[in-house]
C-alpha cells in the first residue's frame, strides 16, 4: 500500500472560492488529485482537461506529468474573459 499525502485543492468562481484537504497516494500527478478531490461537484463548470493548473501559483506546464509534493496547494485556474492588457486599455479610454 502507497503512503498517503495531504494536499489541497483550490478554485475560486466570481462569487465563492473552495479549498478542498485531500489524502492521495505519493507518486499522484497534479492533475489526478484536481480529480481525486472532487472539487468538480461543487463547481460542475470544471473543465480538468482543459483547464490551467498550478501550485501554489505556479502554472504547471504538465500537470499529468508533475507529482504532488506533502502538502502543496493544487491550483485549478479559471480561463481569463479578457486579456489583461485589453482590459489595462478599455480602463485608460474610460478615463
Amino acid at each position: 500500500m502507497a503512503n498517503k499525502i495531504q494536499v489541497e485543492v483550490a478554485f475560486a468562481a466570481p462569487d465563492k472560492q473552495s479549498i478542498l484537504t485531500v489524502s492521495v497516494a505519493e507518486g499522484t500527478s497534479v492533475f489526478d488529485g484536481a480529480v481525486q478531490s472532487g472539487i468538480d461537484k461543487i463547481y460542475p463548470e470544471i473543465d480538468f482537461d482543459s483547464a490551467d493548473m498550478g501550485i501554489f501559483g505556479k502554472t504547471v506546464k504538465k500537470p499529468k506529468d508533475q507529482d504532488l509534493r506533502e502538502g502543496d496547494r493544487v491550483e485549478i485556474y479559471r480561463p481569463l474573459l479578457i486579456d489583461p492588457k485589453q482590459a489595462r486599455l478599455n480602463r485608460a479610454a474610460k478615463k
